[in-house]
């Protein structure tokens, strides 16, 4: 009986324990929760619209104006000129460059030289007899004759008779043999066509030498070209002779160049048009890269922003410490900025990127 009683109380007890807990439970009031509204800072700067002078920008590589691949025509063994052919060393206009060996070259045109002097020699007696007002000529001929000297032009004929008998003698032939053999020598001397510096060398003294080898390249570096594209809509502001500012990448040199020629085809994918311009200065080398800063149009009632700040045309103002978007009309883009029209002179803008910026969001103006 006693144990009986001690289960039951023990029941109750549980119960009980439980119906108070419940009932603290459900007595309990939760703690309000309370949210900090973060209300971001913003830098901004106030809209003054102006009439800004567009300056369009293009880049490109500088090359040469005149430049020129050394070739040989000719075979032989390249001998010294007294100057190794090296880059960067400098010849003057006219300066042997290059001297290939022609020895049996100029032995087998001697031969060939006397051999026209022999022929002409074994006529004279037939044009005494048959051609006599031609025999002078034909004599003085032989008598300034220097196989030492390059070929002199031969007398002219003075009848059809005269011209077949001296064709038929095979003269003519040999005259012209000896012109081609005589061009062809000066080809194993190669001088340079202006003042320039070597940029390429392929060759060395000693080696030998092959028709079509390219032996190297040498430039003038006094004068340089510059490739730029415009824009179409830019070309009626572009004319030959006009002065264009040019600047390094870097911007820390400034130039001055002239456009020389423009391209008279348009680049159906661009649609740019190629401009040339001749650039000179000491502190120029090829295969730089310039910018060119091409004076456009005036742009009128414009304010210039941070391409960063544009979002589908789109800029954010501050009004009542509220963003608001607010739609532009961008009429000309730089590397960095954008030139845009629509904004009111006074109204505030943001003047530096906010992450998350919405329309309608809260923010609090840097002062």
């Amino acid at each position: 009986m006693r144990q009986f009683i001690a289960a039951l109380f023990a029941i109750l007890l549980v119960v009980g324990a439980v119906m108070i807990s419940k009932r603290i439970i459900a007595n309990r009031k939760k703690p309000e929760q309370h949210y900090e509204k973060i209300v971001k800072t913003v830098f901004t700067q106030v809209v003054e619209n102006q009439d800004i002078p567009l300056v369009v920008s293009s880049s490109g590589q500088l090359q040469a104006k005149h430049k020129i691949d050394l070739f040989s025509e000719v075979q032989g063994i390249l001998e010294p000129t007294g100057k190794d052919f090296r880059e960067g060393m400098v010849y003057r206009k006219g300066e042997v460059i290059f001297r290939i060996n022609h020895d049996d070259f100029s032995a087998n045109l001697q031969s060939q030289k006397s051999k026209l002097y022999t022929t002409i020699t074994n006529i004279l007696p037939d044009l005494k007899f048959d051609y006599p007002d031609a025999f002078a000529k034909w004599q003085a001929y032989l008598q300034q004759f220097d196989i030492n000297q390059p070929i002199k032009p031969l007398p002219p004929t003075g009848s059809e008779r005269e011209k077949f008998y001296i064709s038929g003698k095979g003269i003519f032939s040999q005259y012209y043999s000896l012109k081609n053999a005589e061009v062809r020598l000066s080809k194993y001397v190669i001088r340079a066509p202006f003042y320039g510096v070597v940029t390429e060398a392929n060759v060395h003294t000693g080696a030998l030498i092959r028709p079509g080898m390219k032996l190297g390249e040498l430039i003038n570096p006094t004068v340089y070209e510059l490739e730029v594209a415009v824009n179409i809509s830019m070309m009626d502001l572009m004319k030959i002779g006009n002065t264009v500012k040019l600047q390094n990448l870097e911007h820390t040199q400034s130039f001055t160049g002239k456009v020389a020629r423009i391209n008279g085809k348009v680049d159906p994918n661009s649609q740019t048009v190629k401009v040339f311009i001749n650039v000179k200065d000491p502190a120029l080398k090829e295969g730089m890269y310039l910018e060119a800063l091409l004076n456009a149009k005036v742009a009128k009632d414009v304010f210039v922003v941070d391409r960063k700040l544009l979002n589908d045309n789109q800029l954010f103002t501050v009004r009542d410490s509220v963003l608001k978007a607010v739609v532009v009309n961008p009429i000309y883009f730089d590397d960095q900025k954008a030139y845009v029209k629509g904004l009111e002179d006074g109204s505030i803008i943001l003047s530096k990127p906010v992450p998350g910026a919405y329309d309608g969001m809260k923010v609090k103006i840097m002062r």
